[in-house]
């Protein structure tokens, strides 16, 4: 796993807790990408690096799918609800 090189931008709330998310979860970028992939979202490397370094925007469709990938709540995702290792 690379260090982010970069300081997190401010374009999200959620890019961290992806990153954590799939970290927790053993997921590379590219099994992430496959699951956004299947739910409808096109997405690439790029994208979703810059998504998890909060310097792109997400959609409110991208929300969802990334929610449904982990298993969580939206509000989780947002950083509403805390506790992102306790998944329910």
């Amino acid at each position: 796993m690379r260090t982010r090189k970069k300081p997190l931008g401010t374009a999200n709330m959620i890019g961290m807790r992806v990153e954590q998310l799939r970290n927790i979860n053993n997921m590379k970028q590219k099994d992430l990408l496959l699951q956004l992939n299947s739910k409808g979202i096109e997405m690439n490397a790029s994208g979703l690096s810059k998504l998890e370094g909060q310097i792109r925007q997400v959609n409110d469709y991208e929300l969802v799918a990334l929610a449904e990938i982990f298993g969580i709540s939206v509000t989780k995702l947002l950083g509403i609800e805390q506790n992102i290792n306790n998944h329910n």
